[in-house]
């Protein structure tokens, strides 16, 4: 994964957001570069039939595309950002970032390859999604979610965002992950039981 450039000498406002706070929504337009210090920002596509799907998490050391082509483009933001944890961010100015990316060729370096690393993200998102099973996406969902413990703290719709599917089609297949004896799910969490099993189901799975 490329690395985000470090914030140059005190220009960027440092600042503490709670988990489930709103960093950026649909149609806003966007007045500095995320740089995450501690934390998660999730980022969520809505469909017009009302369907969400993750598109990708913005870590430490790592890009928000879509904040990135609203600066470099002049444009507003399709998708939603959302502290997934406790956050810490520094917000440099779009008239920095911009100098930056002018003038510092180590940054822009260093950026550019940050991007090309989220759009391979984004390139393994749609193969899954155009041409992966259920199965396939629900299983690397579980084993990608899952903590130090193997267990996954999620709704069965937090899970159907996560692979752009139905909660309906998620809880079915949950139910045979469960009667498999590869899961034990309850109400917002699941347990691991056989996470090799997941994991040998997603590679046949991919090979379909």
């Amino acid at each position: 994964m490329g690395q985000v450039p470090e914030g140059d000498g005190g220009q960027g406002r440092l600042m503490a957001l709670p988990r489930g706070a709103g960093l950026f929504f649909p149609g806003d337009a966007c007045s500095a570069f995320v740089v995450v210090r501690a934390g998660t920002i999730v980022v969520t596509l809505t469909a017009e039939n009302g369907r969400e799907i993750v598109l990708y998490r913005v870590g430490p050391g790592e890009i928000c595309l879509q904040t990135f082509g609203c600066l470099i483009n002049g444009g507003t933001y399709s998708a939603q950002g959302t502290a997934e944890t406790d956050l810490e961010i520094e917000m440099i100015p779009a008239g920095d970032f911009e100098r930056r990316m002018a003038g510092d060729p180590p940054f822009r370096r260093q950026l550019l390859v940050a991007v090309a690393a989220r759009f391979g993200d984004l390139e393994r998102l749609v193969a899954d999604v155009a041409l992966s099973g259920i199965a396939l996406r629900l299983a690397r969902a579980l084993l990608r979610l899952a903590d130090g413990r193997g267990c996954v703290n999620a709704t069965h719709e937090a899970l159907a965002t996560e692979i752009g599917s139905a909660r309906e089609v998620v809880s079915r297949h949950l139910a045979l992950l469960a009667r498999d004896g590869l899961i034990e799910a309850t109400r917002g969490h699941i347990t691991l039981l056989r996470p090799d099993a997941l994991r040998a189901l997603a590679s046949e799975a991919a090979q379909v």
